[in-house]
């Protein structure tokens, strides 16, 4: 029998502060499904404290007015679910935001559960910092800093994380992303992750690991994580880090995904200077990369004001200088009709001869496809690629698939000689018998 594979989680990013109260969700929802998203990402949408940070939480189980509308027959956890339920029926899981390595210094926790954080030597309440090596270069005063690890009253504080879980589970929300992960004790997250998975099976666990150090990032993934987000964004394509740590990845079985901006990076279409092709490139280098991708809303319409977890309200949303839809519709459906590009599949750099142009080959699991990613690094200039015996480099498929309408084949050509145009990607298949058999 076929056994038809699990689809890759790819990640569409609405941003509650952009699009507003749940009642205005839907069009967005709808949007996604459109361009072959299957997962929502939704940041906190708890009453923040005093701050109005989305990440400065002042109670797990109340939700910001500011999503609700004002005069409802519905309870605020009604509301939600009713989100849920439009996701689901457009075929989105639904993922949240799970933030439990701090709390907001004004937290109902704070008062009711003083033990639960962590303490100087004066007794105070620590607010979370951002280091580079030995100096402090951001402290956060708003955020109380939880101390998952030593606190006296550690069983009831995991409890009550494990509660959460489940509360958020009952509402149907389908998976976690889990804030700053790394910072979390490995042992909480095994008990969160098995606990939640014993109630639905199907759940899953999301490691956020921005500016965690590699080797942390496998031990989130010997924690029971089924995704890490990895940080092939900020790769030149030359450095040979990224490839290993995916190499690091794929052998330690921790699928990973990759994103082209997030709501912590400034937006692409602004760094590239509305280089639309430049800023496509990167999108479909991060869904052909990783198993997974994540793109936060915007990126569609090339929106270039920055994501701001505390500023951003729905009158920041932009005027579209670019619609980028149905190019990320046919990356993402890429993805799923070829499995080569929907797991951690075994990827090397393949010597183009020309410096300027990157080409990456992938090996499906079962060795049945082989997908080859050919870059232009160069963002102003054509560059020429060649290569002599392409049957062989594609591990003499039966046929090539065309996904790149750029380069429009039905046959296998001997010798491949190709002008890219400035930051082209093109993506060839090879394809053997029996494809998608196990």
């Amino acid at each position: 029998m076929t056994k038809i594979p699990t689809p890759p989680p790819i990640i569409y990013n609405l941003f509650p502060r952009l699009v507003g109260p749940f009642k205005q969700w839907l069009p967005h929802l709808k949007r996604a499904a459109e361009m072959h998203f299957n997962w929502i990402f939704i940041n906190p949408i708890q009453m923040s404290g005093f701050s109005g940070s989305m990440y400065s939480i002042k109670d797990y189980y109340q939700i910001d007015p500011r999503y609700l509308a004002k005069r409802s027959k519905f309870s605020p956890e009604e509301q939600f679910r009713l989100v849920i339920n439009r996701a689901h029926k457009l075929r989105l899981r639904v993922m949240l935001d799970l933030v439990i390595n701090h709390t907001a210094i004004d937290s109902v926790l704070v008062e009711q559960h003083p033990e639960w954080y962590k303490r100087d030597e004066n007794g105070r309440i620590v607010n979370p910092k951002a280091m580079d090596g030995d100096r402090v270069v951001a402290v956060w005063g708003d955020l109380a800093e939880i101390d998952n690890l030593n606190s006296p009253d550690r069983e009831n504080l995991w409890a009550y994380w494990e509660k959460l879980v489940a509360y958020f589970l009952e509402l149907g929300i389908d998976g976690f992303r889990c804030d700053a992960a790394y910072q979390v004790p490995t042992e909480l997250w095994e008990r969160l992750i098995q606990s939640a998975k014993n109630k639905n099976p199907e759940v899953k666990f999301f490691a956020e690991s921005l500016g965690c150090p590699f080797s942390e990032v496998l031990k989130l993934a010997q924690a029971g994580f089924d995704f890490i987000f990895n940080s092939s964004k900020y790769w030149n394509f030359r450095d040979p880090w990224a490839l290993e740590q995916y190499e690091q990845n794929r052998l330690q079985g921790a699928p990973s995904i990759s994103f082209p901006e997030s709501h912590d990076t400034e937006r692409l279409a602004a760094e590239l200077q509305g280089n639309w092709a430049a800023v496509k490139m990167r999108y479909a280098f991060a869904a052909t990369f990783s198993t997974g991708v994540m793109m936060p809303i915007g990126f569609e319409f090339g929106f270039r004001k920055k994501l701001h977890v505390v500023e951003t309200t729905p009158e920041d949303w932009e005027e579209p200088t670019v619609d980028l839809r149905d190019f990320i519709a046919r990356c993402n459906q890429l993805k799923l009709n070829f499995p080569v590009f929907g797991e951690e599949s075994q990827t090397e750099k393949i010597d183009s001869g020309n410096p300027q142009v990157l080409c990456l080959k992938k090996t499906s699991h079962n060795g049945r496809l082989t997908g080859l990613i050919l870059l232009n690094q160069d963002l102003h200039h054509h560059q020429p690629v060649l290569f002599e015996n392409l049957p062989a480099l594609l591990d003499r498929p039966r046929e090539i698939q065309d996904v790149s309408p750029e380069y429009a084949r039905d046959f296998v050509p001997e010798f491949f000689e190709y002008h890219l145009r400035p930051a082209q990607i093109i993506i060839l298949i090879g394809k053997r018998e029996n494809d998608y058999e196990n």
